[in-house]
């Protein structure tokens, strides 16, 4: 299957920069994967559209402040870091050894230009004084090695960070973002990016939704590349997707394993969540893992669906695993025409656009 097959046109002015003037004011097309049917709502409208019963299922994720900008030496030329994962010392650096300091730690990190072995960056507050140096060490395939000269935690990047919008919103972070792109239910740090499906829902609609008998799980996938690179290879199948941690709690497991013996739907909030229920969920049936795992799960068309029946989720990029993995869930002819229909009726798209909700 080509990726070309998952391209669409998409008007430049569709793209949200900024989030709705209030959260949860969103649009809603609700889509029926069985029948094909569509309607336009909002998603303030959910706790009528949903049945008591269902049970969805969210991704509890904290986005960090992972974007860091840093100034190389000695030229002074301004480079952009978004780390990804702290890696353990003791792990060293792939392709190349590294003289651990103490105090220094290491991240897995993307940058835009690639650098070689041996760059050295200065990282500096908004006064101008040096928070931070670091040394890139090495490679681990299209990621570097950044070694800094002191721990680089959530503290020092809630201070001296930047919340890691998505590269199709062209403006700078604003002070608004740090609670706009995180979800009101955000509870463990670890995500480089956010998971937007989440981002609509509000703290009284969570109310709602739970008056009417809409149940509530949370589990947890930090978001990171396997999310959001981009497929660059011609044939789908040939994608790689890189490795998640996700964790899923006895709670939440037995939620879930209790609605689906019922026969109850289970609703996934964002890819996230679904990929997280896909990769937790026996292969022969038995119920959901309990503890953490890690995933690098791609769903496309041909895939088999076992622990969910439904996705509430955005309107999504392009050629993107995110595209295909809701033509997967809906069919990608069906998705391409609601995706047509969005277009023409206005609809925002990506990360702080409007939603979708496909059900059975």
């Amino acid at each position: 299957m080509k990726t070309s097959d998952f391209s669409f046109d998409l008007p430049g002015e569709l793209i949200a920069q900024y989030p709705g003037e209030k959260r949860g004011s969103s649009r809603l097309m609700v889509l029926d994967r069985a029948g094909g049917g569509r309607r336009h709502r909002g998603v303030a409208e959910l706790p009528e559209i949903l049945k008591a019963g269902d049970l969805l299922v969210f991704n509890n994720s904290r986005v960090r402040k992972a974007r860091i900008y840093g100034f190389s030496v000695p030229s002074g030329a301004k480079f952009e870091f978004l780390l990804l994962n702290r890696l353990e010392d003791s792990a060293g650096s792939p392709g190349g050894a590294s003289v651990r300091a103490p105090g220094s730690c290491l991240w897995k990190v993307m940058t835009r230009r690639v650098r070689r072995p041996g760059g050295r960056y200065v990282f500096k507050g908004p006064g101008g004084a040096e928070t931070a140096s670091a040394e890139i060490t090495g490679r681990d395939g299209e990621f570097f090695l950044l070694r800094f000269d002191r721990p680089i935690d959530d503290t020092w990047l809630d201070r001296y960070g930047h919340i890691p919008l998505p590269p199709y919103i062209r403006r700078e972070d604003a002070p608004a973002d740090s609670e706009r792109y995180q979800t009101v239910y955000a509870e463990v740090t670890g995500s480089a990016a956010a998971p937007t499906a989440g981002l609509h829902f509000t703290k009284e609609l969570l109310e709602r939704l739970a008056a009417a008998g809409v149940e509530s799980a949370f589990i947890t996938l930090h978001v990171g590349p396997g999310t959001f690179l981009p497929v660059r290879s011609e044939h789908i199948e040939d994608h790689k997707m890189h490795e998640e941690i996700f964790s899923v709690s006895d709670e939440a497991a037995a939620k879930i394993e209790k609605a689906r013996a019922a026969g109850r739907r289970v609703i996934a909030v964002g890819t996230t969540s679904l990929r997280t229920l896909e990769s937790a969920w026996n292969a022969a049936g038995r119920g959901m893992m309990r503890g953490e795992g890690a995933t690098s799960i791609f769903i496309y068309p041909g895939y088999r669906f076992r622990a969910a029946d439904g996705l509430f989720t955005n309107f999504h990029t392009p050629r993107s695993t995110l595209l295909m993995l809701v033509s997967a869930f809906a069919g990608r002819e069906l998705i391409l025409e609601s995706y047509a229909e969005a277009v023409s009726r206005g609809y925002r798209f990506f990360s702080y656009g409007d939603a979708m909700l496909i059900l059975r």
